[in-house]
């Protein structure tokens, strides 16, 4: 996929606590975000995106809240693709996709079975001091 993030139209960012109830919220607020940007939620891109979401943010709860007591959700779309990420300051960063092969990779093989499925791209980017990350997700539409 070409899209620039920067060069798409609509954003919103979200920030939470990194406790559970932060899954659900992420997940509502990118359903709210699509329909106000006029993505149908029928789409056949959305509830596999919704679900990488919700895994991602998972993961940041379950592994990153110790040392990053909030998480943060960044939705962005344009007229061919809808693309997030989520952020924490947990310095580890996962093989993305090595995740794919990796028995046991639970939620993160999970998340690349999907993005690879749908011709999605995936990256993970690094804060400028090493002390956290981004999983940046893009999908077509």
């Amino acid at each position: 996929m070409s899209t620039r993030l920067e060069a798409l139209p609509h954003r919103h960012v979200l920030t939470l606590p990194a406790e559970p109830s932060a899954v659900r919220i992420a997940r509502e607020t990118a359903e709210q975000a699509l329909v106000e940007w006029g993505i149908s939620l029928r789409h056949p891109t959305v509830n596999p995106a919704l679900l990488i979401v919700s895994e991602l943010v998972t993961n940041s709860v379950r592994h990153a809240a110790v040392v990053s007591p909030k998480v943060t959700v960044i939705y962005a779309a344009g007229p061919d693709c809808i693309a997030f990420a989520v952020h924490d300051r947990h310095p580890y960063q996962p093989a993305l996709y090595g995740a794919v092969t990796d028995s046991g990779a639970g939620g993160l093989g999970t998340v690349m079975e999907l993005v690879l499925g749908l011709a999605g791209t995936a990256v993970v980017r690094a804060d400028a001091d090493g002390g956290g990350k981004s999983i940046w997700i893009t999908l077509p539409l």
